[in-house]
């Protein structure tokens, strides 16, 4: 199969796209594909121009105002519908799209090339953090505008299904997210750097994730005197000074990748991630996979991933004190702490990347074989991933 995978960030920039679009790429690396990945530039000169058996195109990109390592490709329609015409893929994927899947799903139907778009971003709901509500309405119009174009869409959760549906996309279905749970494992739990965060024997409270405003990490505030813990932001982004002022007795670690990452998530004692616009949340099946319960906002992805008073909480999308309450539930409660640990470690065991990827590669045969995606499909497929 010939595959051009169309992103709206990629490599050196990590984020949860670049993420799911890597473990793609070992899936079709494995299965002998040939791919392209088209990309903005970077502007990290050594930027790799081949990844996992892939060739990266980079399109010229000016840097997102206050966010500078995000990177938005320039140019039109004619330019990506040159790239795929000379590369001729089987498929186009599109991870993402809005601004350069915009251009991608537009030169693909011209072409007659069937897509599949990837639908992982709630960027209309960004609007209001960011400042510009009145973008919303036109951030929405484009996310339909993609989705109605695609030959299918995929999402991630119930609560995007029923968003995306909600707004009258057709041919949508269910397509999770995998977790390493090689990687992520309560094995990987490590008293020596949980003294050097946290002195004293106080249990960890971890945050895992960009710093920037759509994560409502400023929230975390209200954990502020919980008894015998210690706060650890895991992460980078725009918002690090800020929060460094407003949170100033948690330890900030920076970005953490590989082994790093993995040892410090599993040396939590509980994991929080107060953001409402996750349509998955990745963050959360990895400390799920390692062992350690979440706290989470009941919006979004995390609604299919916590189970409330078995893996984690849930708690009403602002309603600090809530969770507050259940911080403070987890955390002076060994006992049901390590049960919900043991089961939400348990709760992820079978969601594999490669049989994730198996199902991704099934939606590009079914989209270049033109079948049809009923109304009522996508709600059950990948629920024992």
């Amino acid at each position: 199969m010939r595959i051009a995978i169309v992103a709206e960030s990629f490599l050196p920039l990590m984020n949860g796209v670049t993420h799911s679009i890597l473990r793609v790429l070992d899936h079709l690396q494995d299965r002998g594909d040939d791919v392209l990945v088209i990309a903005p530039s970077a502007q990290d000169a050594e930027a790799p121009d081949h990844v996992k058996g892939a060739e990266i195109h980079r399109l010229p990109a000016v840097p997102l105002a206050g966010y500078t390592n995000v990177r938005v490709a320039m140019g039109g329609v004619y330019r990506v519908k040159r790239i795929l015409a000379d590369y001729a893929p089987d498929v186009v994927h599109l991870a993402s799209p809005f601004v350069l899947g915009w251009r991608a799903v537009q030169a693909a139907h011209q072409l007659g090339i069937p897509t599949v778009a990837i639908y992982q971003t709630e960027v209309p709901s960004y609007a209001g953090r960011y400042g510009v509500p009145f973008l919303e309405n036109w951030a929405w119009n484009r996310v339909e505008n993609i989705h109605l174009l695609a030959s299918r869409t995929l999402v991630p959760s119930t609560f995007a299904l029923n968003q995306l549906r909600g707004r009258g996309i057709p041919r949508v279905r269910m397509w999770r997210r995998g977790v390493d749970t090689a990687r992520f494992s309560p094995e990987k739990r490590d008293d020596g750097w949980r003294a050097g965060v946290a002195p004293g024997g106080r249990r960890i409270i971890g945050y895992v994730g960009r710093l920037a405003m759509e994560k409502q990490v400023e929230d975390l505030a209200a954990l502020a005197g919980v008894p015998n813990t210690r706060l650890v932001i895991v992460g980078d982004g725009p918002q690090r000074a800020a929060l460094e002022e407003a949170l100033p007795d948690a330890v900030f670690t920076g970005f953490l990748g590989g082994e790093e990452l993995a040892r410090a998530v599993a040396s939590f004692d509980l994991f929080v991630h107060p953001g409402e616009f996750e349509t998955f949340c990745q963050t959360i099946q990895e400390a799920m996979a390692s062992g350690v319960p979440v706290v989470a906002t009941g919006r979004g992805g995390p609604l299919d991933l916590v189970e409330n008073s078995r893996t984690g909480w849930l708690y009403e999308p602002g309603d600090l004190s809530a969770m507050r309450s259940q911080v403070l539930d987890l955390m002076g409660d060994d006992a049901k702490r390590r049960a919900f640990a043991a089961a939400a470690h348990a709760s992820v065991q079978d969601r594999t990347w490669p049989a994730l990827c198996a199902q991704l590669v099934r939606h590009y045969e079914d989209a270049i074989a033109g079948v049809p995606v009923s109304l009522g499909s996508g709600t059950t497929e990948g629920a024992a991933l």
